[in-house]
């Protein structure tokens, strides 16, 4: 069960309109390594782990639908003012005789969401290690999200999702090492 609290994670300002940086944003929105696949691999994972790690996987995978709304709001801003002509300058085109200026789950090629974007594969430790990748290629795509825009506030909201990405990762290390530690315990019944 979740309770909403109505204010992001973490703030969301951006300097300017810029349709073409929302662009490459949807891609950590319903790209394959964004945060609407982190969020359902692992609140899809944790039905099949051990208890010990269950209640972290559940916490980074609420974590990731609150990412969510943080790349949402950035999408929303970058591009609420754009006109018609500069959304199809910005390679949004499509994106706007479809849907106008209103988020859809794609990548930043255009392409639709998949749950083929995910996996559960029953095994803790190939889960985990699974969410490990993840996390990386999320650290990894907002990086290069930062090193492509100048807009300050922006890089402040990017880099702070960045960072949770590290951590996320750090935690999936963590619990690896539970399981671990878990496996070569003797039980004696």
């Amino acid at each position: 069960m979740w309770i909403y609290e109505k204010k992001l994670q973490y703030p969301v300002r951006v300097n300017k309109c810029d349709p073409r940086m929302a662009k490459y944003l949807i891609e950590q929105y319903g790209g394959a390594d964004g945060e609407l696949a982190a969020a359902l691999r692992y609140l899809n994972q944790r039905y099949t782990l051990p208890e010990k790690v269950i209640g972290l996987v559940n916490d980074i995978g609420t974590e990731e639908l609150s990412h969510l709304e943080m790349i949402a709001t950035m999408v929303y801003k970058l591009t609420k003012d754009a006109t018609a002509e500069q959304m199809k300058e910005a390679g949004l085109g499509a994106h706007y005789a479809s849907h106008d200026k209103a988020l859809f789950f794609n990548d930043a090629s255009g392409n639709p969401f998949s749950a083929t974007y995910f996996t559960a594969k029953g095994d803790p430790i190939a889960d985990l290690y699974e969410d490990i990748a993840a996390e990386e290629k999320a650290r990894a795509t907002y990086q290069w999200l930062i090193n492509m825009t100048d807009d300050t506030d922006l890089i402040d909201s990017l880099t702070f999702l960045r960072e949770r990405e590290i951590i996320h990762s750090q935690r999936f290390r963590e619990a690896v090492e539970i399981i671990k530690e878990d496996q070569s315990t003797k039980k004696i019944f």
